[in-house]
């Protein structure tokens, strides 16, 4: 019998699932909110519960799954598998996930970052293309990147290599950042941070597309201020070129210090596509040295989504065969 392996993408909205098989092949997927109430003890539960229900549906039982693999946002110590400092998620403290996993669902465990995870499975399976030098960054709810150096993924000291979306963008003043920072990357890179800038010109009195949106629905999102900047929106222009600007900033600057061989952009945001690439292309450029930006290439991701899922199935293919 050809066993699977569950890989889960831990995100502070929703949390995406798969069962994958050993060379890689996606057999099912499907997505659950994330319950971060309560100091997020309902997370890993729900989690098992959906596991165990889509078994149920296609007719295998749990003994089909040979692991479990989760990326979650925030460091993780990789040996131990707890998580630090999730505070998008709810927990408080330092939370034991990868022994709660173990413990509940009788399999064994490995967890990483999730951006870790994302770049693992980028190289694996998608735009690294094999790549031994590559950083992968994940624009989401928030901005994190996984690091490949030689093959390998670097950790660092206590797990938090790779946490590109604190880099200090704005270093006085800049908004605050759940890290407890203020001015990081991620207030401006991610989603949330795109959805912060376009609702202080609205509040500010902006009268284009982006306060038709906010009037029509309320809300609006990362999506619609690309969108409105593809349709000439002058002030949606304005924010795109203020998240190319910090961005292709950071991505030099890491690219100085690591010239990797690639750049691979995933995540929610990335889904832009070439009217935000162009413009980090046109950045990264102005700020990489020479040498660097000769030899490192910005795609975006080909996996999308199931970037994380693989990532994380691989991570526990890769610790049952250590």
């Amino acid at each position: 019998m050809e066993n699977w392996f569950a890989g889960i993408d831990l995100g502070g909205t929703t949390t995406k699932i798969a069962f994958i098989s050993s060379d890689g092949e996606i057999k099912d997927k499907w997505e659950i909110v994330t319950d971060n109430s309560n100091e997020g003890k309902n997370i890993v539960l729900n989690i098992i519960k959906s596991i165990d229900e889509r078994l149920n549906v296609i007719g295998q039982a749990r003994d089909k799954l040979a692991g479990v693999g989760m990326g979650a946002p925030g460091p993780v110590d990789y040996a131990t598998g707890v998580l630090y400092n999730a505070v998008n998620l709810g927990f408080k403290g330092n939370y034991p996930l990868k022994e709660t996993l173990e413990l509940e669902m009788s399999l064994p465990a490995a967890i990483d970052n999730d951006a870790n995870c994302a770049a693992i499975g980028e190289m694996w399976k998608g735009a690294g293309d094999g790549a031994r030098d590559l950083v992968c960054v994940t624009l989401g709810t928030g901005v994190g990147a996984g690091v490949i150096a030689n093959g390998h993924i670097v950790q660092g000291v206590s797990g938090a290599a790779g946490e590109i979306g604190h880099i200090t963008s704005i270093p006085v003043g800049g908004a605050q950042c759940n890290c407890g920072k203020t001015g990081c990357l991620e207030t401006i890179a991610s989603a949330t941070g795109i959805v912060r800038l376009a609702m202080e010109l609205v509040q500010a009195g902006e009268k284009g597309r982006l306060a038709e949106i906010v009037a029509a629905n309320g809300i609006i999102t990362a999506k619609d201020v690309f969108d409105s900047a593809r349709d000439g929106d002058t002030a949606a222009g304005q924010i795109v070129d203020e998240v190319a600007f910090h961005l292709g900033l950071a991505l030099a600057n890491v690219a100085n210090t690591l010239n990797p061989e690639k750049i691979v952009l995933g995540g929610g945001v990335s889904r832009a596509g070439d009217i935000l690439l162009k413009k980090v292309r046109d950045q990264f450029a102005r700020f990489a040295f020479t040498r660097v930006r000769e030899t490192t290439t910005i795609a975006l991701a080909t996996l999308g989504n199931d970037a994380g899922v693989i990532g994380a199935a691989w991570l526990a293919k890769n610790r049952l065969t250590l």
